[in-house]
């Protein structure tokens, strides 16, 4: 019996270890990676010994110029070499970093990887990014879970007859939403492309931004709706019927009018399964980027649908010469400009980095709305096109709403 006994132990000894096998049990060299010091510097490590070559790429550095084909000269991040100490140990010090939420890499031998210290990584696309957070200004402390009371977010599926798909969309409701009884407006708030519906509640921490400008009394609560402005997709990468698809920019049906025509089939499901406000004024759209380029087509399209409109460093000027999609979608871009401010919106804001590619186009746009002396809120901001402005711009446009 006793033999037995031991036998039991040792299985479930055995079994517990394996079933622990991935954790850290603090063997080896215990260095952390990044380390924000007291000056709000920051310190990255690596641990490498056989490494050549270690650098670190990311948001917090210096731009360069470079060519991408399509775009022209665009801004990307630069790259730092680290240093190797003789224990095998790279590591670079940044100085006093500036309030802000980073993204970065690390290049071993000329390969990108995550930072493998840092548990806290996000998706971009197709592209893995570690995330560092510095707080300490009134911005970027809006990012942070913070002792506030929290709205909820949730996947949600819905049918969508136009695009003859059931799709996913991401829905925040306010802090209370269950329990009040009360009827609620809402924010579609749209991705740029290659993004999809976990793009702003990830990327863009609407969730936390929403929770704490209500906190602070300087938003209304809200409903705030984050599509998948991908229409040939039932949802994001790796969630849908289609398995572990690579994520990719290229598309079906991008930019060509479907979106846009299937927009209703959202707002028909928000209004019939939330308590929501079903009228203009109780409606905003806004989006970065392609989802700029939605917001503008599909407000103007449907002038009597949304009172608030907002493009984040959005792509406007695009005219739909091809015969496939909804080319009557980009018709008239300008005649359909007039139509919607002939119907008086309360709210057409603009915002851009000095350096975005972009910056040119939204100028043109400017332009037109001076030339007909149309009321819009403009806000330009440093960098490029780049989440840490778009970021800004929610933090900005959502306390104008619902006034």
């Amino acid at each position: 019996m006793k033999k037995f006994i031991f036998f039991v132990a040792f299985c479930l000894i055995v079994m517990a270890a394996q079933a622990q096998q991935n954790l850290n049990w603090g063997q080896g060299l215990q260095v952390a990676s990044p380390v924000v010091n007291a000056d709000k510097s920051v310190t990255f490590n690596l641990i490498a010994p056989e490494a050549q070559k270690v650098q670190i790429t990311g948001d917090m550095l210096p731009t360069q110029k470079k060519k991408i084909e399509g775009y022209g000269e665009v801004e990307v991040p630069g790259v730092v070499d680290l240093k190797k100490d003789d224990k095998g140990v790279w590591s670079l010090t940044l100085e006093s970093l500036k309030p802000e939420l980073y993204t970065y890499n690390m290049i071993v031998d000329g390969v990108k990887i995550i930072d493998p210290l840092n548990v806290y990584n996000i998706r971009d696309i197709n592209n893995l990014f570690s995330v560092l957070l510095i707080g300490g200004d009134t911005r970027t402390d809006l990012y942070k879970v913070n002792k506030v009371a929290h709205g909820t977010v949730s996947k949600v599926w819905y049918e969508s007859p136009t695009a003859g798909l059931t799709r996913r969309c991401t829905v925040y409701t306010p802090a209370g939403y269950e329990t009040s009884g009360k009827k609620y407006p809402v924010l579609y708030l749209l991705h740029g492309i290659g993004g999809d519906e976990n793009a702003w509640s990830e990327l863009g921490r609407a969730a936390q931004i929403l929770d704490n400008l209500i906190a602070q009394g300087k938003a209304e609560p809200m409903l705030v709706v984050m599509t998948n402005g991908n229409i040939s997709q039932e949802a994001s990468p790796g969630e849908t019927s289609e398995g572990f698809r690579v994520p990719t920019m290229m598309l079906p049906k991008t930019m060509e009018g479907s979106f846009e025509t299937a927009f209703p089939d959202v707002i028909q499901f928000i209004e019939n399964t939330y308590r929501v406000k079903k009228d203009k004024a109780h409606r905003a759209i806004a989006g970065l980027s392609m989802g700029g380029f939605h917001s503008l087509f599909i407000s103007i399209n449907n002038p009597d649908m949304f009172d608030y409109i907002g493009l984040f460093s959005a792509a406007v000027d695009k005219q739909q010469e091809s015969a496939e999609g909804h080319p009557e979608v980009y018709a008239n871009r300008n005649a359909k400009i007039d139509n919607l401010f002939g119907k008086s919106p309360k709210l057409f804001w603009i915002g851009i980095g000095k350096t975005d590619f972009l910056y040119k186009n939204n100028s043109d746009l400017r332009a037109y709305l001076d030339s007909k002396s149309y009321k819009y809120t403009y806000l330009e901001t440093e960098g490029g096109h780049i989440w840490r402005n778009w970021r800004i711009y929610l933090s900005e446009f959502t306390p104008l709403l619902f006034k």
